[in-house]
């Protein structure tokens, strides 16, 4: 009973004898050991020449072999163009579809909090009836999507402004938020057949456009349902008094809730331009050359020759430093915004 007492005690760290601490610090040690082993491996093995990666493991520079610039001279002097391009590629991308996504998601996230939503299921049908009635026509018989897009918006708003008004069933903003996080379920490899013939008919494929529009739909639902949470630990009280003093809802959106939200912003930003700084089965299809980014590079040096480590391993140390900056930049930012978020009592 006593021992049972023991280990159900509710105790301080600082409580924690050095005997106690022993077993807790060797696995955290062997877990960062795990974690962080890989990443040594890809760093030396930039050093190495390809008879070094050949002959066996190496582990430890100026012991176990001689370090080489030879990996890093090849890629950025020699492969410098064909380098660059995917490089300037997955930064553009992956940042403007991460902002669009934080900037469209969140909104719609504070609209499903604080805003009360009954569509009516009836209307709901229409849209997607109307979506592939269109998607239809341009992918079979070559529309023109421009003219298809106003004859459909133009139908349902007609639909809205008469029919509708005969059904009654409709949907909660709870329906809305979990329809959305659902896609989410859904592979995208199912998807990105779709996808490729929708913009091979509309002439875009090889393009921002199309890369940054896949991106920013398939991430806007994460945004949504994390900002959801942030947003319902806001309270509510503050926008309230807000609306008294006459603030509208914009200006209570961009000056209190924003402001109270930055760790919220600033993690789901840095989730988001992870996904998109590392996805790969979109890019592959919807990318050829002027688009290409960093993954595909990556993956195109597995030649048949067999994997080229040497040269693979430069490039995966030139993606993840950014990362690791852009993590450690929006780090303080989250700090400062649990600060200033702060509410006082």
């Amino acid at each position: 009973m006593k021992i049972w007492n023991y280990l159900n005690k509710k105790r301080n760290i600082d409580d924690i004898s050095f005997l106690e601490s022993i077993p807790l610090y060797t696995i955290l040690c062997i877990w960062a050991f795990i974690c962080l082993f890989p990443i040594y491996w890809v760093f030396i093995t930039s050093f190495k020449e390809a008879y070094v990666v050949n002959q066996g493991p190496f582990y430890i520079p100026f012991i176990d072999f001689q370090p080489s610039l030879h990996a890093w001279e090849f890629v950025f002097l020699q492969e410098s163009l064909n380098t660059l391009k995917p490089f300037f590629n997955t930064v553009f991308i992956a940042f403007i579809s991460a902002t669009f996504s934080l900037f469209i998601g969140s909104m719609a996230g504070y609209a499903l909090v604080r805003i009360h939503y009954r569509p009516k299921i009836a209307s709901i049908i229409c849209f997607i009836l109307l979506l592939i009635i269109g998607v239809f026509f341009v992918a079979k018989y070559g529309q023109n999507w421009k003219i298809v897009l106003v004859s459909g918006i133009s139908i349902f708003i007609l639909f809205l402004l008469t029919l509708s008004r005969r059904f009654s069933a409709s949907l909660k903003n709870d329906d809305i938020g979990f329809w959305m996080i659902s896609q989410r379920i859904l592979p995208p490899v199912v998807v990105v057949i779709p996808i490729y013939i929708f913009f091979q008919k509309l002439g875009m494929l090889d393009t921002y456009s199309a890369i940054i529009i896949t991106y920013v739909a398939i991430n806007i639902p994460i945004v949504v349902w994390l900002m959801r949470d942030f947003f319902f630990s806001i309270p509510i009280d503050l926008e309230e008094n807000a609306a008294l003093d006459g603030a509208s809802r914009y200006r209570i959106f961009t000056t209190i809730v924003l402001p109270l939200a930055k760790p919220g912003l600033s993690a789901t930003f840095m989730l988001v331009l992870i996904l998109c700084w590392n996805e790969y089965l979109l890019n592959l299809f919807l990318s050829m050359t002027d688009t290409q980014t960093l993954p595909l590079m990556i993956a195109s040096m597995n030649t048949t020759r067999g994997p080229q480590w040497w040269y693979m391993s430069v490039i995966i140390i030139t993606m993840i430093v950014p990362v690791i900056v852009m993590a450690l930049f929006l780090y303080r930012f989250i700090i400062r915004g649990i600060l200033v978020g702060a509410v006082k009592g």
